[in-house]
């Protein structure tokens, strides 16, 4: 277990002013007097010594002098970092009633508990303390504390936490500091066999500490650790430790506690100044003329105009509390305590100040895991904020202190206890930069096959700036670290000429780790004909909208705050049960009734028109639908002829007249913002190669041999397919079935169940199936025509012999190039 505290820690004690022994006042053995001396003078060592001895000779029963003496022992071993053995002597005193005493030691009981993590049974402590003091913030926090260590060892922060091995030894390393601009050597303290002086620490059994300097090689490998000092001008027989530099590195401040025999240390702090390697005469920093007063522990801001110090003196809320003291008329002026916001009735120790506006200290008395913990204070407007723990893996149950960190990075070098250690170790530290990545794919959400070309547009909605991508050819983007911010809230947009926009948002807010961002969309073509919308269902001869049926326009208001560019049509239709005037009058209030409900919502009423139809564009349906058991085919046409000759009953008409009444929309403009001519835009229309489609002949164009190529109509796009006079049916290339996909005169609803898998990662398997809904040759055609993907072919498309009996007998006329279909 750690020994933290010997006299260069003095100031983390609970200082007990004595005038004599301390122990119930009665005749007792020489080495509990000389146990009592020691214990005094803060020789712990020493005191543990005699108190054991001491305690073997007492006679009878003796219950409170027993219980003082075990707890003066738990207090030796606890001063000393020991809280395995404190906890022992500390039980030991609560057995002999010594709380009623001192209430502190179940204080202590509860911290030594805390300290090796039986939470439990120091909750327990803490609560029996607050007994005695109803009102003691510390033990408030150590419940705190305990409820809160092994949450945070859960879910741990981003620091990387490591020993270094290489400088440790097995005495005590601690309180690193910087010792060059390039960061690549520190100075630090150790109780290593090396220290000067042959005399042990009566308060710890230990060599007195000494400061010591290692440097490490280009390549980032430790060199032997050296006494920074042969001329015992820094180093002595005494005390030494708890570095920092300023901030060219020409000086060094530090702490010196001068051990007497007989009498309690004190401590103070010197600044030395260095030329190369060499050191000068240490000066002190006189703040009290008494020998025996407590000031460590140094932090210094960069033009040496302020100090931050420890120190115990009159005044001081807790233990050891933090101070300052400015730099004025040639000297260092009277410190002042840095109040109740950093200050608690623990300990407050170890400061560092980055930047002249961070500060980084350890305490026992805020809300940490055990022991002491590092915390860290931002100040803003002159004044120092509420303390932030540092929260595991920077800080443990153990004691973690003496924290030292690069001016520009979250990068530097600390001290602990914690489990695994040969006493106090310094440990590297990294908090690496928080980078965030966003990347993903962008694919048709009908053919499932990727966008090439779609713009991601990344928009920062705090500063208003915009990063920018565009999709590969797998329909893959990607924003790299350095174009994402932390605590920031992210817009994003998936765009592409002839789909409807996407939008989606982003947030870092409370990332703290380095996080790889990854998402999918699917984009949908902006169709050329008209979308039904759900449901919106009026009563006969009305149009106001119904409540019930208003969640049927949320799906179109969210795609038309996506696309702010489109300006649409809202189309509504009626069936033909009255005349077509009354129609036409009622579908255009019907139709108005939904853009008013659309302009209420927040659409810009100039993105949309209202058009009643009536009964003059009987509905064509796109996909099968059925309703109450009824079935209507894809591509039946809702005519008034086919529902009164072809539907035999009342219910079928009656379902054919209410597919009739819908309300649907169509984009008119994809350019509101831009305020394009809306006459310059427009799909071009697939080339006609068959000029006379009434006809039965076919001209066809004569290939090499006997092959030859064949006007046909897929889709609505004409081609020239390839005729093979082997038996066979429709057959295509895998090529050729993505750029129908890319057309979008298909979808992945046309392919067979088996292909569908293949199709989700981008590849369009050997002998899949492709419903193709009309195949036109001459003045023929089919619907809903079976192609098979082949992927051996070498051409586009194919048909044969097989395929072209479906459109009737025919016959070849190899004289004049046609196919000639008999009637």
């Amino acid at each position: 277990m750690s020994n933290i505290f010997y006299p260069i820690f003095t100031l983390l004690i609970f200082t007990i002013s004595v005038s004599g022994p301390l122990h119930a006042q009665e005749t007792v053995n020489r080495h509990i007097e000389a146990a009592d001396i020691a214990y005094k003078n803060q020789q712990y060592q020493t005191a543990i010594e005699k108190y054991k001895k001491g305690y073997s000779k007492i006679k009878g029963k003796k219950y409170d002098l027993k219980g003082e003496i075990s707890f003066r022992l738990g207090e030796c071993y606890r001063l000393n970092g020991d809280f395995r053995r404190s906890r022992v002597y500390y039980y030991r005193a609560i057995r002999f009633d010594y709380a009623t005493i001192n209430p502190k030691v179940h204080l202590y009981y509860a911290q030594a508990m805390q300290m090796n993590e039986n939470y439990e049974k120091a909750i327990e402590a803490f609560n029996a303390y607050l007994e005695y003091e109803p009102d003691a913030e510390i033990a408030v926090n150590g419940i705190k504390s305990c409820e809160l260590a092994e949450k945070w060892q859960n879910n741990p922060t981003g620091y990387q936490v490591d020993n270094i091995y290489r400088i440790n030894s097995s005495a005590d390393d601690f309180a690193p500091a910087y010792a060059d601009k390039f960061y690549t050597s520190i100075i630090f303290t150790s109780t290593r066999e090396e220290a000067t002086g042959e005399e042990t620490d009566p308060w710890t059994g230990d060599l007195f500490s000494d400061l010591f300097y290692a440097k490490q090689d280009r390549q980032g490998r430790w060199g032997d650790v050296v006494n920074i000092d042969t001329k015992e001008n820094v180093n002595t027989p005494a005390n030494e430790g708890v570095p920092v530099l300023t901030a060219n590195f020409d000086a060094m401040y530090f702490t010196r506690c001068i051990e007497r025999k007989e009498k309690k240390a004190g401590c103070k702090i010197y600044k030395v100044t260095r030329s190369g390697m060499n050191w000068g005469k240490p000066e002190e920093i006189e703040f009290s003329k008494d020998s025996s007063d407590v000031f460590g522990h140094p932090a210094i801001n960069e033009d040496e105009t302020l100090l931050i110090f420890a120190s115990d003196k009159p005044g001081s809320i807790g233990g050891k509390d933090l101070y300052y003291s400015e730099f004025e008329d040639g000297k260092f002026q009277r410190p002042v305590n840095m109040g109740d916001v950093i200050n608690t009735s623990g300990n407050e120790l170890f400061p560092f100040l980055k930047n002249d506006s961070v500060l980084y200290f350890s305490s026992n008395g805020h809300v940490g895991m055990g022991g002491l913990d590092i915390f860290r204070t931002v100040k803003k407007e002159g004044k120092w904020q509420q303390p932030v723990n540092m929260k595991y893996p920077l800080n443990s149950v153990g004691d973690d202190f003496g924290l030292t960190m690069q001016k520009d990075r979250e990068e530097g070098y600390f001290s602990s206890n914690r489990r695994g250690t040969r006493g106090d170790d310094i440990f590297y530290f990294l908090n690496p930069p928080v980078e965030y990545t966003f990347r993903g794919t962008v694919t048709d959400e009908q053919t499932l096959q990727p966008v090439e070309k779609a713009e991601i547009t990344l928009t920062n909605l705090d500063e208003e700036t915009t990063e920018r991508g565009i999709t590969d050819k797998k329909g893959f983007f990607s924003f790299s670290p350095g174009q994402l911010d932390e605590e920031t809230i992210y817009e994003i947009e998936i765009a592409k000429a002839n789909y409807f926009q996407v939008s989606d948002t982003l947030s870092t807010i409370g990332v703290v780790t380095s996080t790889d961002f990854e998402r999918s969309y699917n984009l949908s073509r902006i169709p050329d004909k008209p979308v039904v919308l759900p449901d919106i269902l009026f009563e006969t001869g009305k149009w106001d909208l119904q409540v019930q049926y208003q969640d049927s326009l949320q799906g179109l208001i969210q795609r038309l705050d996506a696309n702010k560019n489109i300006v649409i049509e809202l189309g509504a239709h009626t069936d033909a049960r009255a005349s077509e005037e009354y129609n036409d009058i009622l579908s255009q209030k019907r139709a108005e009734a939904v853009v008013d409900y659309l302009i209420e919502r927040g659409i810009n009423a100039k993105r949309l028109v209202a058009k009643g139809y009536g009964e003059r564009q009987p509905r064509e349906l796109q996909i099968k639908i059925t309703r109450q058991g009824i079935t209507f085919a894809s591509g039946t046409v809702l005519t008034e002829e086919y529902i009164n000759d072809s539907l035999e009953t009342q219910k079928e008409k009656e379902l054919a007249m209410q597919l009739n009444r819908r309300i649907d929309f169509r984009v008119l403009r994809k350019d509101f913002e831009a305020e394009t001519d809306p006459t310059k835009t427009g799909k071009k229309s697939a080339v006609a190669l068959i000029k006379d489609p009434a006809s039965n002949k076919v001209n066809y164009i004569p290939g090499k041999g006997t092959s030859i190529l064949l006007p046909v109509i897929i889709n609505g796009y004409a081609y020239n397919v390839s005729f093979s006079k082997d038996n066979g049916d429709l057959v295509i290339s895998p090529g050729f079935a993505k750029s129908l996909l890319d057309k979008g005169m298909i979808t992945k609803e046309d392919f067979n169940e088996r292909a569908l898998s293949s199709l989700k990662r981008g590849n369009i398997p050997n002998q899949a199936l492709i419903t193709l809904d009309e195949v036109r040759v001459g003045a023929t055609s089919l619907r809903e025509v079976t192609a098979t993907v082949f992927s051996y072919f070498d051409g586009e498309i194919q048909i044969g012999p097989d395929f072209l009996k479906k459109f009737g007998s025919y016959e070849i006329d190899e004289e004049n190039f046609q196919i000639i279909f008999k009637k």
